[in-house]
């Protein structure tokens, strides 16, 4: 029998994988020379991240997603991005996506189908995790501006 809230897992799991190879593409083409290391601990969050999704699929029986899928073409856009216009509007990009899956973590911790231990992840870990990534771009993108 297949969850519904398998499907919102591997969704969830689709953008991690997505966050983490255009956290890795950022550190290969943005020019950082202080932000490297807190965009490697994001980078490196967001692959925690991926491990905890794929067990907690696993748990419930389903078969975690192994590509970013469409969520990959983010990674390239990222790439791009810093190519042609610099690290200030990469970090505004990688900030946006930060932002848009704090808005879907925060929207899937109060789902009522969502088993309880999924949305205690959801809210106990990827939650805050999103918002200090979004705090750490912000402190980036001051230092970049200043």
């Amino acid at each position: 029998m297949h969850a519904p809230h398998l499907d919102t897992l591997n969704g969830l799991l689709r953008g991690e994988l997505a966050a983490t190879e255009t956290y890795q593409q950022a550190l290969s083409q943005i020019d950082f020379e202080h932000g490297a290391q807190q965009l490697t601990q994001i980078r490196d969050e967001h692959s925690e991240a991926v491990s905890l999704l794929r067990k907690h699929i696993r748990e419930f029986g389903g078969d975690p997603e192994t590509s970013s899928g469409t969520w990959g073409t983010l990674a390239k856009a990222v790439e791009g991005t810093a190519q042609l216009f610099g690290n200030s509007a990469a970090l505004a990009a990688l900030k946006q996506g930060e932002e848009n899956g704090l808005s879907n973590y925060e929207k899937l911790a109060a789902d009522e189908r969502l088993p309880h231990a999924c949305k205690t992840m959801i809210a106990g870990i990827l939650v805050p995790r999103t918002k200090a990534h979004i705090e750490a771009l912000n402190r980036l993108q001051e230092v970049q501006q200043a």
